[in-house]
C-alpha cells in the first residue's frame, strides 16, 4: 500500500473522511473509552472472537480489502471510451452517418470494435491473469480467534478482531489500541509526516482530528519498534486508507513508462493536428470542395491516430508479467515493468543476495575468547523472549540449542530494537533478579557497559581491555563473521517497568559469532548482470569488515567501500559523485539508503533496490524499481513494486531481460507508427496539392488503416533479437523523432514513385478515359459518383501499394538485422501481416470492390510493384542499418 499523496486530500478535521461519517465518530468515540470498555461496547474480549462471530461479521461488513478498480466491465468500457483517440473516431463515425456516408460510418464502427472492444476483451483476460499472480504475494496478520494466536491474511480480519503487531507488520486496518510496549509507527501513509509516531492504550480526551488520536492506528501506517494488540474498528473502504484510496483511485503518480507513452502519443496528435489543417486547407482551396476536404482531413487524422497504443500496451505488458511470472518474478504494477527492463544501477543487501540465507552461529565465547555456555544462555534468553521481528540471527540462536528458560524465568518486560539504538533488550526474572539482557552491534553495546565478566570474575571495563576485544571483533569480521555483543545488568525486583535509559552501566558478557556463506550462484549472476549492464552495488548496515569479505569472495570490487559515517555532511553534489564510484557502501542507516538511491537518480541512472527488511522500505519506495521477496516483512513487501519467489541475483537477471523484451516489442509499435504516419504526411500533403482529385477516398483511407491496426494484433507475441536484451532500455522521444525523420520519408519515395506510374504509365492523369467495357458495368456502381476510372485506378494503386509498404516494413523496422534471413517474426505476427497483405491485394477484384471505389489492377501493375517493395525493403533496411550505427538503439 504505497502512499496516495494522503495529504492532499484531508479535510478541515485533517483526516481522510469527509467530516462527521459514522466511520469517524465510531473511531472517536471507541478512543475516548478504556480499552475495557470498547471491547464491551464492540463484543469482543482479548482473547479475540468466535469464528461463528467471525462469519457473522464478514457477512455484516464484507472482506477487508479497497477496490480500485473503475467499477465493472461497461463501467472500464466507459472510461476507454472517453479516451481522445476514441472520442475522435466516434466524431468521425457520427459525422460520417449525418452525411449519409454508410460505408465511412461502418469501417470507422469497425476501427471502433477493433481498437476498444479488443482493448477491453485483452485487457480483461490480462487482468484475471495478473490478479492470480499477485495473489501469490500474501500478505498475512497475527490475530486472536478462540484464545489462539493465529495468522490469517489481512482481506480476512473483521470489526472486533484483536490485531497482534509487532516491527515489520502493517497495520491492517483501522485499530483502537489496548496494549502497547514502546510502540512506534510511521503514519507517513496518510499524512505524509515521516517522523516515528509513539502510540499508548490510554483513554484520549479532547481531541477532535481521528489522526490526532494517540491510541489509533491506522490502515496503511507501518510499526517501526515496539509490540501492540488493538481491537479493529474499521476495515475496508471504511478505513481512514480506503477512503483516500478510492477518492485517488486512478490517480497514481506517472512512471517514466506513463510519461513515455503519453510523449508518443502527444507527438503524434501533434503532427494529425498539423497534418489535418494543411490537407483541409490544400483540398479545399485547390479542389474547391470543402465537405470533401474535410471528410478527407477527418480520415487522415484517423489515419494518424495510434488507436492500436492502449491494446499494444496492455497485452505486451501482461504478457511480460506472466513471462517472468515462469522466472519467480511476481509483478505487483504493471507499469513498472518498462523500468525493470531500463534498471542500470542495481542496489541491493548481501544477505541472502550474495550469501546463502543460511546463518550459523559458530562462536559464543566470553571476553578471553574461551566458548562460555553462558553466554549462549543469555543470547538463548533475550532471543527467545523478544517479541519483535525475529531476524535470521535469533533462529540460528535458537536453533542452536535448547534452554528450559520458561521453567527457570519469566519475562518481565522489552526494550524494542531501533536503528538508532542498534540493540534490543528483554528483561526477565532469574535466579531472584530482574536480569536487562541486551544483545546488539558490538560498538553500540559497548557504549553502554562499564564492566566485563570472565567466569565469576566481574572487573572494570578499561581501555586496554575493550581494545583488545574490539580487534578480536575486527578480526572476525574481516574473516566474514557478523558478531554481536551480550550484556546484562541486574535489578531488585521491585523495578518492573524498564526503559532504554536502563540500558547503562551493563556487565559486558562476550560476543557471538555467525557465519552466512556465500551463494555459490552469486559470481555467476553478477557476471550476468554485468554483461546486462547493471551495475551491482551493495548497500547495507552491517559493518564494512564483514561486508568487503563477503564482497571480496563473490568477484566484487571492494576498493571504493564508502561507510555511513564518511556519508555525513557530504554536499549533495560530492554525494552523488561518491555514490557514483563506489561499489560497497556499508553502515548505512535507513535514511542513507535512500540519500544514495536519490543520488544515483540524479545522476541519471534508472535504479532498482533489493530489500526485505523494515529499514529497506523508505529505499524501496525512493527507487525507480522497488524489489522484495515473498520472504520480506510486510512493509517492504508492500513498498515494492515487483517480488521475487527466490532471492536470488540469477531471479533477477532472468526478470530484467523479460523486462527488456517487453518495452522492445512496445517500441516496435511506435517507431513503426511514427515512421508510417511521418512517411504519409508527405505523401498526402504532395498528392493534396498537385493531383486533380483526392489522393485517396477517405472510405479508402480508412479501410487502410483499419488494415493496417489488423496487422499490428500480433506485436505482443513477437520474438524480440537477443541483442536488444543486452543493454538497459530507456524512453527515448527524441530517437523517435530521429527515426521517423529517416525512416518515414522512405515510403514516400515510393509513393510518388506509384503516383507516377499511375499518372503516366497507366494513364490516370487523363481523367476523361473511360473503363474498359468488361468493366463498365462494375464500374458504374464505384464509391464517388463523380469518381471517374482514371481516379478509381489511382486511388486503388495506391492504395494497394500502401497497405503492402506500410505492413511489409513492419519486418524490417521490428529487427536490426536481415529480416527474414537473421531475425524472424513469430508465427503469430507473420501470420497477421501476411493476412492483411493478401487481404489489400484481393480487394480490388472482390465482387464488393466497386462499393468501396476499387477497380481491377492490370496484370502488370503487379510486376511493377513487387519492384518497388523489393527496392523499398533494401533501401530501408539500408538507412536503418546506418541510423542504428549512427545513433543507437535508444
Amino acid at each position: 500500500m504505497k502512499a496516495p499523496a494522503a495529504a492532499a486530500v484531508k479535510n478541515k478535521n485533517g483526516t481522510g473522511h469527509p467530516a462527521g461519517t459514522d466511520q469517524e465518530r465510531l473511531l472517536l468515540e471507541a478512543c475516548l473509552l478504556t480499552p475495557e470498555e470498547c471491547l464491551a461496547r464492540l463484543r469482543s474480549r482479548e482473547k479475540g472472537l468466535a469464528e461463528e462471530e467471525v462469519e457473522d461479521k464478514r457477512r455484516e461488513y464484507g472482506r477487508n480489502e479497497v477496490s480500485t478498480k473503475q467499477g465493472g466491465l461497461l463501467l472500464r468500457t466507459y472510461h476507454r471510451v472517453a479516451n481522445p483517440l476514441v472520442v475522435q473516431l466516434l466524431i468521425i463515425a457520427g459525422v460520417s452517418l449525418a452525411m449519409g456516408d454508410l460505408r465511412s460510418f461502418l469501417v470507422v464502427g469497425g476501427m471502433l470494435v477493433l481498437s476498444v472492444g479488443l482493448s477491453s476483451l485483452q485487457e480483461e483476460r490480462s487482468g484475471r491473469a495478473v490478479d492470480k499472480l499477485q495473489a501469490m504475494v500474501r500478505t498475512t496478520v497475527n490475530v486472536m480467534r478462540d484464545g489462539r494466536e493465529a495468522e490469517i491474511p489481512l482481506a480476512e480480519i473483521v470489526p472486533g478482531d484483536i490485531v497482534v503487531l509487532d516491527a515489520g507488520t502493517l497495520v491492517p486496518a483501522d485499530l483502537r489500541l489496548i496494549s502497547t510496549k514502546d510502540f512506534f509507527v510511521s503514519q507517513s501513509a496518510l499524512t505524509g509526516e515521516s517522523m516515528p509516531v509513539e502510540k499508548s492504550p490510554a483513554a484520549a480526551a479532547g481531541i477532535k482530528a481521528a489522526l490526532e488520536l494517540p491510541n489509533a492506528c491506522f490502515q496503511g501506517s507501518n510499526v517501526l519498534s515496539g509490540t501492540a494488540r488493538g481491537v479493529v474498528i474499521n476495515t475496508g473502504a471504511r478505513t481512514f486508507f480506503g477512503a483516500i484510496t478510492k477518492k485517488l483511485a486512478g490517480q497514481r503518480s506517472r512512471s517514466s513508462f506513463d510519461k513515455g507513452i503519453s510523449g508518443f502519443t502527444w507527438l503524434m496528435i501533434r503532427f494529425m493536428v498539423v497534418m489535418v489543417a494543411v490537407v483541409f486547407l490544400i483540398i479545399g482551396i485547390t479542389k474547391h470542395n470543402w465537405l470533401d476536404a474535410l471528410m478527407f482531413g477527418l480520415s487522415i487524422a484517423v489515419g494518424l491516430t495510434p488507436e492500436m497504443l492502449p491494446m499494444i500496451v496492455t497485452v505486451n505488458l501482461a504478457k511480460g508479467a506472466l513471462a517472468m511470472s515462469r522466472q519467480k518474478v511476481i509483478v505487483k504494477k504493471l507499469a513498472s515493468i518498462q523500468n525493470f527492463g531500463a534498471i542500470d544501477v542495481l542496489c541491493t543487501d548481501k544477505t541472502g543476495t550474495l550469501t546463502q540465507d543460511r546463518v550459523i552461529l559458530e562462536k559464543y565465547v566470553d571476553i578471553s575468547g574461551k566458548q562460555s555456555d553462558e553466554v549462549l544462555r543469555y543470547a538463548y534468553m533475550n532471543s527467545f523472549y523478544q517479541t519483535g521481528l525475529r531476524n535470521l540471527l535469533d533462529r540460528a540462536v535458537l536453533a542452536h540449542g535448547e534452554f528450559e528458560v520458561e521453567r527457570r524465568c519469566r519475562k518481565v518486560d522489552e526494550i524494542p530494537f531501533d536503528f538508532t539504538r542498534k540493540r534490543m533488550s528483554v528483561v526477565v526474572e532469574y535466579e531472584g533478579d530482574h536480569v536487562l539482557i541486551c544483545k546488539g552491534a558490538v560498538e553500540d553495546v559497548f557504549k553502554v557497559c562499564s564492566s566485563y565478566q570472565v567466569e565469576d570474575d566481574v572487573l572494570p571495563l578499561i581501555d586496554v581491555i575493550k581494545q583488545d576485544v574490539l580487534e578480536d571483533y575486527a578480526a572476525l569480521s574481516a574473516d566474514g563473521y557478523r558478531v554481536l555483543a551480550i550484556g546484562y545488568r541486574e535489578f531488585s525486583r521491585d523495578k518492573t517497568t524498564f526503559s532504554a535509559a536502563d540500558e547503562c552501566d551493563m556487565i559486558l558478557l562476550g560476543y557471538i559469532a555467525f557465519f552466512d556463506p556465500p551463494k555459490e550462484t552469486t559470481a555467476q549472476a553478477l557476471r550476468a548482470l554485468k554483461d546486462a549492464g547493471v551495475a551491482v552495488k551493495i548497500l547495507t548496515g552491517d559493518n564494512d569488515l564483514v561486508t568487503r569479505k563477503v564482497c571480496k569472495d563473490v568477484g566484487i570490487d571492494v576498493e571504493h567501500l564508502v561507510t555511513g559515517p564518511q556519508l555525513v555532511g557530504l554536499s549533495a553534489e560530492l554525494l552523488a559523485e561518491t555514490a557514483e564510484k563506489a561499489t560497497v557502501l556499508a553502515r548505512l542507516s535507513p535514511t542513507q539508503k535512500e540519500q544514495v538511491i536519490q543520488a544515483l537518480q540524479g545522476k541519471g541512472h534508472v535504479v532498482g533496490f533489493m530489500g526485505d527488511g523494515i529499514n529497506d522500505a523508505p529505499a524501496l519506495k525512493k527507487a525507480d524499481v522497488g524489489i522484495s521477496v515473498d520472504t520480506a516483512v510486510d512493509v517492504a513487501k508492500e513498498a515494492a513494486d515487483i517480488v521475487l519467489l527466490e532471492k536470488s541475483l540469477l531471479v533477477l537477471d532472468a526478470g530484467i531481460i523479460e523486462g527488456r523484451k517487453v518495452f522492445g516489442n512496445i517500441i516496435k509499435y511506435i517507431r513503426m507508427g511514427a515512421s508510417s504516419n511521418f512517411g504519409n504526411m508527405f505523401s498526402v500533403v504532395g498528392g493534396s496539392f498537385f493531383l486533380p482529385f483526392l489522393p485517396m477516398l477517405p472510405i479508402q483511407v480508412l479501410m487502410n488503416n483499419m488494415l493496417y491496426d489488423i496487422s499490428q494484433i500480433g506485436i505482443p507475441s513477437d520474438r524480440v533479437d537477443p541483442e536488444f536484451s543486452t543493454t538497459p532500455r530507456k524512453w527515448n522521444i527524441g530517437n523517435i523523432r530521429r527515426f521517423m525523420t529517416f525512416i518515414g520519408p522512405m515510403s514516400s519515395i515510393f509513393d510518388y514513385a506509384t503516383f507516377l506510374l499511375m499518372l503516366f504509365f497507366f494513364g490516370c492523369v487523363n481523367l476523361g478515359a473511360a473503363a474498359p467495357a468488361w468493366l463498365a458495368a462494375q464500374f458504374a456502381g464505384a464509391a464517388a459518383p463523380d469518381q471517374t476510372y482514371a481516379a478509381a485506378l489511382f486511388h486503388t494503386g495506391w492504395f494497394v501499394e500502401s497497405i503492402l509498404t506500410q505492413t511489409l516494413i513492419v519486418h524490417i523496422i521490428r529487427t536490426r538485422k536481415i529480416p527474414f534471413i537473421q531475425s524472424r517474426a513469430s508465427p503469430v505476427m507473420l501470420f497477421f501481416t501476411l493476412l492483411v497483405m493478401a487481404l489489400g491485394a484481393a480487394l480490388p477484384y472482390l465482387p464488393f470492390a466497386g462499393y468501396f471505389g476499387f477497380v481491377p489492377l492490370p496484370a502488370i501493375y503487379w510486376a511493377w510493384i513487387g519492384g518497388f517493395l523489393a527496392m523499398y525493403c533494401v533501401l530501408t533496411h539500408l538507412v536503418k542499418t546506418w541510423f542504428f550505427r549512427r545513433y543507437g538503439v535508444d
